[in-house]
């Protein structure tokens, strides 16, 4: 474990009213001593208590930089837990890392990518699990997954992880013990109760793996596909949503040859929009390329919002998008509400079963009726949100999934009769693979992977 003082940005590196540089480990006050000065020029910082503010200039030998507030904290309790001092100065880019270079001038080097919430972990003050709910609250994008991100660094994700390993590792002493002394301790019934607290293990295992779809659409968003044939009103669709001009439209067939996504929020409700080309049989190879990447693209999404030009007969192409969605989570959106219809809502909605709404992209009239209604469809459907806790980490799931299959090894090896010495090595595959959750059976190459995709300051 690193012992050196590591100090960084930890605000935004443009021109705000204030920034900070944070500055952790057991050098961290003789570094800020160096280069602050009070008012009165009175004052050592490493004399002053924890958990105080104090107001001075920083500076490089006689030279002030800027007027400043540093805020002193001393370990143990401090988000690190080693001694940590926070600079608080201008905000301007200018000053903030001149104020920096003046740090690290004088007995501190650059902080990687996360290091500070590294220190957190591998000092003990939070578990892996709380340490990815640091990055989900800070890319959080509603207040849905923040608060799911808040309850993961209260603790909740590792309480229930550590509830099921000591279940385990108590079931799994209790065996070894057998083994090891099979004159005093019977293993006869031990088999049928091993055999049920299995299945209860199994069960809270699955109950987190069932968040796993609603934590992904909290965390990442909706992933949202808009398919049509040319010239349905995709892209006119995709503008009228964001409110500019982000899709190039014309009434040329094909405009739109590849795929282009924005991020749109309706509420609380966080939808990746995806345009693409329409679909149609085509000879134009780049346009071919456009239509494969647009089914590619809808075999991946949560939600298709199917745009028909509700002014032309249904055809082929509409009977091959019709099959497409069959599936999928689609809505039927009739464009052009605005001209005499050759496309009723009762016509498509016996042609797929989906949800069909009147809509005018161009005229921006039944936009609203969409919103509420996707709205409706995720937070009171699908995201019916509560306190309960989301795995929203591909990371968490792989270690759950694998903890459910060893317990599912151990449940068949007691069907077939097989020796006691069998359950073990897969219980304790099931109990370590939990552990990769909370970071207690991880390797250093994975942790520094996961903390490289933290911000700097962080």
């Amino acid at each position: 474990m690193s012992t050196d003082t590591i100090a960084a940005i930890a605000t935004a590196v443009n021109n705000n009213g204030i920034s900070i540089i944070r500055i952790s480990g057991q050098d961290a006050v003789m570094v800020a001593d160096k280069i602050f000065q009070t008012k009165k020029g009175d004052k050592k910082l490493a004399t002053v208590q924890s958990h105080t503010v104090h107001y001075g200039y920083i500076k490089d030998q006689e030279a002030i930089i800027d007027e400043v507030l540093v805020v002193i904290m001393k370990a143990p309790n401090t988000y690190t837990r080693e001694d940590v001092v926070e600079i608080d100065c201008h905000g301007g880019i200018v000053v903030t890392k001149k104020v920096l270079e003046a740090v690290v001038k004088n007995g501190a080097r650059l902080a990687e990518p996360g290091e500070f919430t590294k220190r957190a972990f591998l000092n003990g003050r939070i578990d892996l699990s709380q340490a990815e709910a640091v990055s989900d609250i800070i890319n959080a994008k509603n207040s849905y997954a923040l608060k799911n991100s808040l309850n993961q660094l209260k603790g909740n994700v590792y309480k229930k992880i550590e509830e099921l390993r000591s279940s385990i590792l108590h079931d799994l002493a209790y065996l070894e013990a057998g083994l090891d002394d099979p004159e005093h301790i019977d293993l006869g019934d031990f088999k049928k109760d091993l055999y049920g607290n299995i299945g209860a293990y199994k069960k809270d295992i699955q109950k987190l793996l069932d968040t796993v779809n609603n934590g992904r659409l909290i965390k990442e968003g909706v992933k949202t596909v808009i398919l049509g044939k040319p010239n349905a009103g995709k892209s006119s669709l995709l503008n009228a949503l964001m409110g500019t001009e982000r899709a190039i439209v014309t009434d040329i067939p094909g405009t739109t040859r590849d795929t282009l996504e924005e991020t749109l929020m309706i509420g609380e409700l966080c939808l990746i929009i995806v345009d693409t080309a329409g679909i149609r049989s085509t000879t134009d190879i780049v346009e071919s390329m456009g239509v494969n990447r647009a089914r590619l693209v809808s075999g991946e999404s949560d939600l298709i919002l199917y745009v028909v030009d509700a002014s032309a007969p249904l055809d082929e192409n509409d009977d091959d998008i019709i099959n497409m969605i069959q599936d999928r989570n689609a809505v039927i959106l009739l464009n052009k509400s605005d001209l005499e219809p050759a496309v009723t809502i009762k016509e498509m909605r016996e042609r797929t079963g989906k949800e069909v709404l009147l809509i005018s992209a161009k005229e921006r009239e039944g936009l609203e009726e969409l919103e509420e209604y996707l709205k409706g469809m995720y937070f009171k459907g699908m995201l019916e949100y509560n306190d309960e806790v989301y795995i929203t980490n591909l990371r968490q799931e792989e270690a759950l999934r694998m903890s459910l299959e060893s317990l599912c090894m151990v449940q068949q090896t007691i069907e077939d009769d097989m020796p006691e010495d069998l359950y073990a090595v897969d219980m304790m595959n099931s109990y370590e693979a939990l552990g990769r959750i909370t970071g207690e059976q991880v390797d250093e190459d994975l942790i520094n992977t996961i903390f490289k995709e933290f911000c700097m300051g962080k």
